[in-house]
């Protein structure tokens, strides 16, 4: 068990060493975040999947590390408490004075929250690579406080002509009637494992499901959902810049009861 004296760590020869997170010329290239609640986590495989393929497409030189770190990072997370750690693959100089390889950042869970406000960014997307969750991250959070100025929780990304994609640091679902709707495969969007869960919840439910490209306008009088590893499920109260009422949520209580499920012991 890693001693929580520190919250930042290196995995280095095998082990996960505290060190010093005041590093310069940072490269993100990868990141995958989790609740940690009581030393459970939902779907846990599935976040190291999706860590491990974006390591393997980024670096794979890191990648030949994965086994020990992901071993590693399963003993250090806290049993205790309510925590959101990132796994985090860095590509930097060490002449430039970072350092490149393997990390887990231990953090602090933010309180758990209800409805979401949303607000659409007036320009297209501005990811640089929409797919992989590190090295727009910084970009993804100056998006996030951009739509806080406006009266917003959280900004929802288009795409040139304006179809959605989805949140800035979150995933967007709908309902029509009982049919759970996603943004399909024309849009760039990160792969969401609580949309995963929240798919598989329906299935499981009897409930149909559809992938449809679609403009904010056509969400309007739809219940809708942002989705997050941190947060689970948060209903939209207000679409800021819709200029229409959304539906008030009638399927959240179940699927947010089925969503506990998913969580494991890591022990």
């Amino acid at each position: 068990m890693v001693m929580l004296d520190s919250q930042f760590f290196r995995f280095s020869d095998g082990v996960l060493l505290p060190c010093s997170d005041a590093v310069s010329e940072v490269k993100l290239a990868a990141a995958d975040s989790f609740l940690v609640e009581d030393g459970r986590v939902r779907s846990l495989p599935a976040h190291e999947e999706r860590f491990r393929n974006w390591v393997f497409d980024a670096s794979p030189e890191a990648a030949k590390d994965l086994d020990g770190f992901l071993s590693q990072v399963r003993s250090a997370l806290p049993t205790e408490g309510r925590w959101f750690p990132r796994l985090e693959l860095h590509l930097n100089s060490e002449s430039a004075g970072g350092a490149s390889g393997l990390f887990l950042r231990l953090r602090v869970a933010p309180e758990q929250l209800g409805e979401i406000s949303l607000w659409t960014l007036p320009e297209a997307d501005p990811r640089t690579v929409p797919k992989i969750k590190g090295p727009d991250l910084s970009l993804c959070m100056q998006l996030r406080r951009k739509a806080q100025l406006h009266g917003a929780d959280e900004a929802v990304l288009l795409d040139s002509v304006g179809y959605l994609s989805e949140g800035a640091l979150s995933s967007i679902v709908w309902w029509r009637s009982d049919v759970l709707c996603a943004p399909d495969s024309q849009s760039q969007w990160l792969h969401s494992i609580t949309r995963d869960e929240v798919f598989e919840i329906a299935k499981s439910l009897g409930y149909q499901t559809r992938l449809e490209h679609v403009k904010p306008a056509d969400l309007v009088g739809t219940e809708v959902w942002a989705l997050s590893s941190l947060q689970g499920i948060r209903p939209v109260s207000q679409w800021v810049n819709l200029g229409s009422p959304l539906a008030t949520p009638v399927h959240l209580e179940k699927f947010q009861r089925r969503l506990r499920l998913f969580a494991s012991s890591v022990s």
